[in-house]
């Protein structure tokens, strides 16, 4: 924590794109610690599931952050709304540009070193915005920032689920509405209140809604609950029409479908 404190301390007044995970939400903890002059921001839009944004705000309100909510304004981007495989440069694009035109301080963000494992067309954006990555810089992974978030108080953050945003769980192609991803936060919700599952994903299909958990939550899944749970869930507003809902064991970005992906 030493390297990433001083990488911190040596960048003055900057802004933390903040998404309401543990990440950047540790990244804005820590620095806040460091120096009053933290500026926090954090993006609203139908892609951010509001108990995310109730967690940021609630914990800028507990610890004295200086916060600006603002909406980034990807859904007016047709780009973006088309879900192409790099879609997620189209949203990364939309919200260090609507930061940058709010303040001129340097923008950090709570990537860490395990992303740069996976395919992240949101860095090449963050690259555009000249993005610093304190973590990547520290050589800080995700446990590692776990280890932070606890060591400063963050227990419950430090122990969130990886949650990508909710248009994440859109198989690629498939327009993005925020109708969908409503239908989508109220099934997870369920879900878990329903089962307690360490990881869930609804996933949206061209085929079928996929509802993807941990094993042991699809373990406890028998078929008497199954079907009380598909029925349930079938009665959700702005369901997907023509779907089947289905049970799946969770896999890591399964409804990103790469085969076109742009150089």
């Amino acid at each position: 924590m030493q390297a990433l404190e001083g990488i911190l301390r040596s960048i003055a007044e900057p802004a933390i794109a903040v998404s309401g995970g543990v990440d950047s939400l540790t990244l804005a903890a820590l620095a806040a610690e460091l120096s009053s002059q933290v500026l926090v921001m954090h993006a609203v839009s139908p892609a951010v599931p509001p108990l995310a944004t109730e967690r940021v705000r609630k914990l800028a309100a507990e610890r004295g952050w200086n916060l600006t909510v603002l909406e980034a304004g990807e859904f007016a981007d047709p780009l973006y709304r088309a879900n192409p495989v790099n879609r997620c440069f189209h949203c990364k694009s939309n919200l260090y540009a609507t930061i940058r035109a709010r303040t001129g301080r340097p923008i950090l963000s709570g990537a860490n070193l395990d992303d740069l494992e996976e395919y992240r067309p949101g860095l090449v954006a963050a690259a555009h915005y000249a993005v610093r990555h304190p973590y990547v810089e520290a050589g800080v992974d995700k446990r590692g920032v776990r280890t932070i978030a606890r060591s400063l108080g963050l227990a419950e953050v430090a122990e969130l689920p990886a949650s990508p945003c909710l248009s994440s769980r859109v198989e690629t192609g498939i327009r993005i509405e925020p109708e969908t991803l409503a239908f989508i936060d109220t099934v997870e919700r369920l879900v878990t209140a329903a089962l307690g599952p360490e990881t869930v994903r609804c996933r949206v299909r061209a085929s079928a809604v996929v509802i993807e958990l941990d094993a042991p939550a699809l373990a406890r899944l028998d078929g008497e609950s199954a079907r009380s749970l598909r029925e349930l869930l079938a009665g959700v507003a702005h369901r997907p029409a023509s779907r089947r809902i289905r049970f799946a064991p969770y896999r890591n970005g399964s409804a990103f479908l790469r085969a076109a992906a742009p150089p």
